[in-house]
């Protein structure tokens, strides 16, 4: 009961990322006091196990608290006798509250990434920011790196973070080809040279070193990442997979505040 309730009411994940989360996830106890976030945090542990839960607050419902967990966003009511999983919309304004709650949790998650852990292509005076979750081998990631100057020439910094497809660790418990790839380019004495000879198809030269790529790929699957390129504006809004560069100037500008 509990898998089949976590897969219709959050969705199905990609092959590989539901293989990650599962070796990602652990139960998390809850708390002895009977308040209302450990009525809710019982809740959904019941339902789904291995979820990890990240984050639980008062929702813009009454009566109703807003959990994101393994990747999730849902509404549990404070009793603990319903859980809501879809967009949660303010009729007055037309807006999506589900994705600004989305983007606030983001922005605050990628904040925690340091810079000397990005691979960084910028122009010399940015406008604007995005940050990319990239795989080395997958043909849009590669699409998106071929415009890499046109992009930058449109003002707009990219910022990238490891997240290989393949996940960490495949069946057979060994890592993945991607995954050692995308550890040797961060180990590469120069990360952009060898970051852009693999989106070109040409294998970068093993490396290993004290690297982020794991915990850039279980951060992705917290903020809901399920594929490559997943693109992210500076508010923490996901405003794409490929985006041309034209296109991506428009998203950029729409949640910068800095739009025409």
């Amino acid at each position: 009961m509990s898998k089949k309730f976590w897969l219709l009411c959050m969705g199905v994940l990609t092959l590989h990322a539901g293989a990650a989360l599962a070796q990602a996830t652990v139960s998390t106890p809850p708390p002895v006091a009977n308040t209302p976030e450990s009525v809710v945090r019982q809740t959904l542990l019941k339902l789904v196990p291995k979820a990890k839960i990240d984050q639980i607050t008062p929702a813009p419902i009454p009566g109703f608290y807003q959990v994101i967990a393994s990747g999730h966003l849902v509404y549990i009511s404070n009793d603990g006798k319903y859980v809501i999983n879809g967009e949660l919309i303010d009729a007055s304004k037309g807006t999506s509250l589900t994705d600004d709650a989305w983007a606030a949790y983001r922005k605050t998650q990628l904040a925690t990434v340091p810079m000397s852990d990005r691979i960084v292509f910028a122009p010399p005076n940015p406008k604007y920011t995005v940050t990319v979750f990239t795989d080395v081998t997958c043909p849009y990631c590669r699409v998106l790196h071929e415009q890499i100057k046109a992009i930058n020439k449109e003002g707009i910094a990219v910022q990238y973070l490891a997240w290989p497809r393949a996940g960490v660790t495949g069946d057979d418990g060994q890592l993945t080809k991607t995954y050692k790839e995308m550890v040797s380019i961060w180990c590469s004495a120069d990360r952009n040279d060898a970051f852009t000879e693999a989106k070109k198809g040409r294998d970068p030269k093993p490396a290993d070193c004290k690297n982020p790529v794991k915990d850039q790929f279980d951060l992705g699957l917290r903020l809901g990442v399920t594929g490559t390129p997943a693109v992210y504006a500076e508010d923490g809004t996901l405003i794409g997979g490929y985006l041309s560069p034209q296109d991506m100037l428009q998203a950029v500008q729409a949640h910068s505040g800095k739009g025409s």
